[in-house]
């Protein structure tokens, strides 16, 4: 058991910081988390992260993604809002619209839709309930 404050916030943040649907797992409903999220099995609904989303290879993602960074082996149908760095992995494929800063893609990765880069000031990632957009700034 920790016997100190520091421990105890290192161990919360250990068990709080990454959520896995494990391969085989159907999830039904939008997945928000302040740490890290790793999909390799199926996700009928949004994905929101604080932090960094990772989409394996084995996984099917039917709606929209939402983090700072995302690295995508598996398939997407939906948009993708990244607010630093997108990479996409050879065996990615991507049906949506990709906002992001910066964007590494594998030689083999397929993506159907437009892609819209720039530095944080000239996207905007706005995360309300229900109807979440991307925006570029007039600047």
């Amino acid at each position: 058991m920790a016997k100190n404050t520091d421990d105890r916030k290192n161990t919360t943040e250990l068990v709080t910081s990454s959520n896995l649907v494990a391969l085989g797992t159907v999830i039904v409903g939008n997945i928000g988390s302040q740490g890290n999220i790793r999909v390799e099995g199926t996700v009928d609904g949004s994905l929101d992260s604080q932090k960094k989303i990772i989409i394996g290879e084995s996984a099917k993602v039917n709606g929209d993604v939402r983090a700072e960074d995302v690295e995508i082996s598996g398939q997407i149908k939906g948009d993708i809002y990244c607010s630093e760095s997108l990479f996409l992995k050879k065996s990615a494929l991507i049906y949506g619209d990709i906002y992001t800063k910066k964007l590494i893609i594998e030689n083999g990765a397929e993506f159907n839709g437009k892609c819209n880069m720039g530095n944080n000031s000239q996207l905007k990632v706005e995360r309300k309930d229900g109807d979440t957009k991307k925006q570029a700034s007039s600047n």
